[in-house]
């Protein structure tokens, strides 16, 4: 089928959606034959973003036209210079440098890194590669860095992860909505309108150190904006477990029915009285008191959870405390409330469920589960036992470069990791160590730049495929423009290469066959999707997955039980360890996004309206702060841990708490500021540290 349709003033166009964050908003492309851009974009009427779209969204056909543009692959030679060449020399060029590395040292020797951006053709059709082309468990993706706290907490608590496991739409009718760690205001700003409902009734609670766009909906009685200790979000929710079952005002009956683990969560929360909690995160214990009241008396009430209370060394477990709020409350699975954590990459919630997780095959399957392995081996057509077990977490995966049994040669797509690791140098110099590094962009990125061989692939509006957005919804993309001569499709990359390595299996090109194999391989799975098709969703029909065969979705998770063999949620007892905090002059740093950029720049830095808005890094600073460290508005600062040192101009505003410095993640090179954050892992879902670490601030003379 086309991808376009006829309009009634009799343009064609192409309703697709925005090639950003997890929201998804909903666009028509119409083209503009003639025009210095090939498409013009309009807001579409959709339940998440209402026709409205961000700048981000709006400027989004920049992309299209950008004059950096990659349209053959590129080669690094002897001399160090990257140079066209022809896609058989790349090809062959890949396949025998990957055939020779693994007959030295091993199938694990090979390494993939995927992307949430990926379309879910793209995702599953790269972990299929890997593991019966490649035959190597060294796969993982960026997601790590996104979701996987979040992913953790959500499959111990309630058997399954699923972002949002409801509509958005929900929200709008919500009396109290809590959100810890997002600002949706700048992340994600149509988000901001299904918020006005709580907002109306004064009952959107903020909880950021910082005074963000979100925390400011929450003025001229819209709600309350609480500032903890930067790290402190898991004592904050311990002391609201500890008031809501010391006052009774947990929902005792659904406990009963409908959890497990309510004794042993009430002894590990017994010694975090409010005062307690006031010591550790410096929110009055009157508020800790007063917030869980609130809550427990709300009729319809929603807790958010997103990065800035997750991208910890214990954002598992301060997830798994917001879901043991929330289940005490009685929130899951209610109508008109219940628990969600924001997905932010476009496709990671897609991403993550079909097979780039280094221990997960399509569906949500596990790799360790025998039955999981033959029935995906069935439909890929191969026998179970040459699909590798588990492999590593991203950054155990992209450290090991060049190391003694780590992988030799890396085959990156969709991500751009030496501006998005944690402890960046490292990264950086790990890369540097590698036999064969390959990176498939449609841009020379911070990455592809180090590659040894840049193959230029499709952006967003040259290709057809789905996405799922944050509330579990499969949605289309669609082609709206052909893409440059050179350029290619990854389902073909791989299917060459796949070709060349005398890989078993099927690897079509078509986006919709891929689709149909995906949903086979995932049928019977969490994340089934085997009653969906490209053709059903031209229909237009809401698709929020577990969708079976013959069945017609699942908007709403939890009605009737959760997805544990004995359909009752874990209460899961977590305890609170003391952060890293600052001594003497030190600071905490936080780090976060823009309202102009998204990830790390690769795409908004190339859109001039987008990039003239923050041209440069800005670290936030108090006032108080900055005068007692002789820096005024626009003075360079320099920021600086045992890792590294990072200048950055300074932005003043009293929207800070005075101990904390804001820094965005957008910006490359020596401006990173992944340069400063730590190496430390989440021990359960290997996230990294974004969100904490300690630095010094000096004047830049």
């Amino acid at each position: 089928m086309t991808a376009l349709r006829t309009a009634q003033d009799g343009a064609r166009v192409a309703d697709t959606h925005c090639p950003y964050c997890a929201l998804q908003c909903a666009m028509t492309l119409t083209p503009t034959p003639g025009e210095r851009l090939p498409v013009a974009v309009d807001g579409r009427d959709f339940p998440t973003n209402r026709g409205g779209l961000c700048r981000k969204g709006w400027t989004s056909t920049e992309l299209l036209g950008t004059t950096d543009r990659l349209t053959a692959p590129l080669v690094r030679r002897a001399d160090g210079r990257l140079e066209p060449t022809t896609w058989d020399d790349a090809l062959d060029l890949i396949a025998a440098r990957i055939t020779a590395i693994q007959s030295e040292s091993g199938r694990d020797a090979i390494g993939v890194f995927g992307g949430g951006g990926l379309t879910n053709e793209k995702a599953y059709q790269l972990g299929k590669f890997a593991r019966i082309a490649l035959r190597t468990s060294r796969i993982d993706y960026n997601g790590r860095f996104c979701m996987s706290s979040a992913a953790a907490a959500a499959n111990r608590a309630f058997g399954v992860d699923r972002g949002l496991p409801f509509p958005l739409s929900d929200l709008d009718t919500a009396e109290t909505i809590l959100m810890l760690g997002s600002n949706v205001g700048d992340t994600m700003p149509p988000f901001v309108s299904h918020l006005q409902g709580a907002r109306a009734r004064g009952g959107l609670i903020v909880v950021d150190p910082r005074r963000s766009s979100t925390a400011a909906l929450t003025s001229d009685g819209g709600g309350q904006h609480i500032q903890p200790v930067p790290g402190s979000d898991l004592a904050l929710l311990l002391g609201l477990i500890h008031v809501v079952i010391a006052e009774s005002l947990y929902d005792a009956r659904y406990v009963a029915e409908r959890t497990t683990g309510f004794d042993s969560l009430r002894r590990s929360v017994s010694l975090w009285w409010p005062e307690r909690a006031e010591v550790a995160t410096g929110v009055p214990a009157a508020t800790i008191r007063s917030l869980a009241r609130t809550l427990a008396q709300s009729s319809s009430a929603y807790i958010l959870t997103g990065r800035g209370v997750e991208q910890h060394a214990d954002g598992t477990d301060t997830a798994t405390a917001a879901i043991n709020l929330a289940l005490l409350l009685g929130l899951p699975g209610r109508p008109g409330s219940g628990y969600g954590t924001l997905t932010g990459q476009g496709n990671g919630q897609g991403g993550r469920e079909h097979g780039q997780k280094a221990d997960q095959l399509p569906g949500y399957r596990r790799i360790d589960d025998p039955r999981a392995r033959e029935h995906v081996a069935g439909v890929w057509g191969v026998d179970p036992s040459i699909i590798p077990g588990a492999g590593i977490p991203a950054v155990q995966l992209l450290r090991s470069s060049g190391r003694p049994g780590g992988v030799r040669a890396l085959l990156v797509h969709g991500s751009n990791v030496v501006v998005s690791s944690p402890d960046v140098q490292s990264i950086r110099d790990a890369l540097g160590r590698l036999d064969l590094l390959v990176v498939s962009d449609f841009v020379l990125s911070e990455t592809a730049a180090l590659a040894d061989v840049v193959l230029p692939v499709l952006q967003w509006a040259e290709e057809e495929g789905t996405m799922t957005n944050l509330e579990g919804r499969v949605i289309r993309r669609r082609r709206a423009i052909a893409p440059p001569a050179g350029a290619r499709s990854e389902l073909w990359i791989m299917s060459e290469l796949a070709r060349r390595l005398e890989a078993p299996g099927t690897w079509d090109l078509e986006p919709s066959v891929v689709f149909d194999e995906l949903a086979r391989a995932s049928e019977g799975g969490i994340a089934d999707y085997s009653g969906l098709s490209h053709a059903l969703l031209d229909e237009g029909i809401e698709a929020h997955w577990p969708f079976p065969a013959g069945s017609t979705g699942t908007p709403r998770l939890f009605a009737a039980s959760f997805a544990h063999p004995d359909g009752r949620a874990r209460l899961v007892a977590v305890r609170a360890s003391a952060p890293e905090t600052p001594r003497g002059s030190d600071l905490s740093l936080i780090t976060g996004r823009l309202l102009s950029h998204y990830q790390s720049g690769a795409q908004t830095r190339r859109v001039a309206e987008l990039a003239d808005a923050e041209p440069e890094l800005v670290a936030q600073l108090h006032p108080a702060t900055a005068r007692a460290r002789g820096l005024a508005d626009g003075d360079l600062v320099r920021l600086s841990t045992p890792r590294a040192a990072v200048e950055a101009r300074v932005g003043l505003s009293a929207d800070i708490r005075p101990d904390t410095v804001f820094l965005p993640f957008h910006y490359p090179g020596a401006d990173s500021a992944n340069l400063l954050t730590s190496e430390r892992l989440d021990p359960i879902s290997s996230m990294p540290e974004f969100k904490h670490a300690v630095v010094t601030a000096e004047k830049v003379v």
